[in-house]
């Protein structure tokens, strides 16, 4: 049972100056526990790697547990769900993004471990056909027999429209916010958001009273792009936090798919140019981005499995073949859960696609055949 004390702690590493997702990973890997970290001494905190004299003394001279506890009292206050990286409850797409937050804040009912998870970004001068093309995929996805969450940031522009057309047909959305969950920016959109808590959410790294800094709508984007099986750029200039969302998508492995648009169009260039230098992968309508994800595969549970009484399979390869009869795994997942070596590992999921036990997904999912 998480305690007020406990959670205080998880908040508190963040809130350390100068120690980022990745270095605040670290510090814990080696002490052990969030509380640890808060209780080592200077020296031995300079003889974790990666650490040095100047982070170790960031550690030991920061002031944030009071700020922490605080912030602890407002979640309770408004009855906010926390996810830490080492909680069960963390979406699980998030833990296999290196830089992904130490601690998330979420207002709402969305599964954000649900089986498709898409992102749908663009530029905040939406035109009327980025506006139609929004519509058009969001009714598509609601006429579709599975569940879709979709997600984005709320902002003005084709976010904003991704969200309404989301609430006008039913399917679930959650708004990523460059601030704490003490407000709403831009305000305009507030109403919008409210309705959006139903079957939705919102999500953030920030805590309370965060400034609305630039810099702030830059690092959402890394949740945008990682929360998700892919990323949608529905319209965007040539430069634009749309095409930032894009590139960290591609640098979790993620698919990004991009709606054509006309070259003398100045909001689809941006599209236009992921495409032409193979960012992004052209689509048209719904029907691409399933053919692209599998997600037209049907697969039927009477017969999962029934092939495996026919193929001979050594005892790593049965190993990894039992995880999946549990679901879909990421590689990153079966290396963690099967405790073996990330070489072997792709060796055997290589040897088992070709015995025509599993299938490859985008963003490096497997999935028994």
């Amino acid at each position: 049972m998480e305690t007020p004390e406990n959670l205080a702690y998880k908040i508190a590493i963040s809130l350390i100056p100068g120690i980022g997702a990745v270095t605040a990973r670290n510090l814990i890997a080696y002490i052990g526990s969030v509380e640890g970290v808060f209780q080592e001494k200077e020296k031995t905190l300079m003889k974790i790697p990666g650490i040095g004299e100047v982070n170790a003394q960031r550690v030991v001279r920061q002031n944030v547990l009071e700020r922490a506890k605080r912030e602890v009292d407002f979640i309770l206050k408004n009855r906010i769900k926390t996810f830490f990286y080492l909680d069960e409850n963390y979406p699980t797409r998030l833990k296999n993004c290196s830089d992904a937050p130490i601690i998330l804040y979420f207002r709402g009912n969305a599964n954000l471990n649900g089986q498709r998870i898409i992102s749908v970004v663009g530029t905040r001068n939406a035109t009327n056909y980025g506006k139609e093309l929004c519509d058009e995929l969001i009714r598509n996805f609601s006429e579709r027999s599975y569940p879709v969450l979709v997600v984005s940031g709320l902002a003005y522009g084709i976010d904003i429209h991704a969200h309404k057309a989301c609430l006008k047909y039913n399917i679930p959305t959650v708004g990523v916010f460059a601030h704490g969950l003490d407000t709403i920016y831009p305000v305009l959109h507030a109403p919008i958001a409210a309705k959006m808590l139903e079957k939705g959410g919102v999500l953030t790294d920030f805590i309370s009273e965060s400034k609305i800094d630039r810099q702030n709508f830059l690092r959402r984007n890394r949740i945008i792009a990682g929360l998700a099986d892919a990323t949608i750029v529905v319209e965007s200039a040539e430069k634009g936090g749309a095409l930032v969302t894009a590139d960290i998508a591609n640098s979790y492995n993620r698919d990004v798919f991009a709606f054509p648009g006309r070259s003398n169009d100045p909001f689809s260039k941006g599209c236009n140019k992921l495409i032409k230098l193979n960012e992004a992968v052209l689509i048209e309508n719904v029907a691409d981005i399933e053919k692209a994800m599998n997600w037209d595969v049907k697969i039927s549970s009477a017969r999962v499995f029934q092939t495996s009484l026919f193929v001979e399979l050594t005892p790593e390869e049965q190993k990894l073949v039992d995880l999946l009869k549990g679901g879909d795994r990421f590689v990153d997942e079966i290396t963690i859960e099967t405790q073996m070596p990330m070489s072997r590992v792709s060796a055997l999921l290589l040897g088992l696609e070709f015995k025509g036990m599993i299938i490859s997904l985008p963003g490096k999912m497997y999935r028994l055949k």
